[in-house]
């Protein structure tokens, strides 16, 4: 039998959406006022009105909540280019994820999914696997038009590991040149490998 939680189905507008938003607008204000130490779910309870019950029913934790709202910045500012071709939406797609590392919601998104990592080895939390849900369909477009592409994990490896990795300890993020020249060169292996 299927997992209840897992068919909840929100609407568009709905009371589901309007939560989301209240949440992460008090986290927006909780944000510019105080420490990121200093918000709590009970601060966000009170400056968002949404039940505390709710926002650990929904969220799990100041971290949940945190990933959420970073992730939805993030997406909101970065959309998953769709140039029409696989090399120039990567470069862009790169070009995005480095700039947006790079700033301080990076280090807020590297900290939040590092907690929320540790304190549950499941699946991915939803606000990542929408991300990685963008980054499949760009690479599902580019292989619908014929061209060879690697996989979402690939990219990941080549392309954002290196600059969380360069967040984490402090050194200079690659170039995007190099990080999509790796890409190309692992989608050229591939196409090569179809080919024999």
């Amino acid at each position: 039998m299927d997992d209840p939680g897992s068919r909840r189905v929100t609407r568009p507008g709905g009371r589901s959406a309007r939560v989301r938003s209240d949440v992460h607008s008090a986290v927006s204000a909780l944000q510019s006022e105080n420490p990121l130490a200093e918000i709590t779910m009970a601060r966000i309870a009170e400056r968002s009105g949404v039940h505390l019950g709710t926002l650990y029913r929904r969220w799990g934790s100041v971290d949940g909540v945190l990933l959420d709202v970073v992730s939805e910045r993030l997406s909101a500012r970065s959309p998953v280019p769709d140039t029409g071709d696989y090399a120039n939406d990567l470069r862009e797609y790169a070009r995005q994820a480095a700039e947006d590392l790079a700033g301080s919601e990076g280090v807020l998104l590297l900290r939040t999914l590092v907690s929320v990592r540790l304190g549950d080895g499941g699946s991915l939390p939803p606000a990542l696997s929408r991300r990685f849900d963008e980054l499949q369909h760009m690479l599902d477009r580019a292989a619908a038009r014929g061209e060879t592409v690697p996989t979402s994990e690939e990219v990941f490896e080549l392309v954002i590991a290196p600059l969380c990795a360069s967040l984490l300890f402090g050194t200079d993020p690659p170039p995007v040149d190099r990080l999509v020249e790796r890409v190309d060169l692992l989608a050229a292996h591939a196409a090569h490998a179809e080919g024999t």
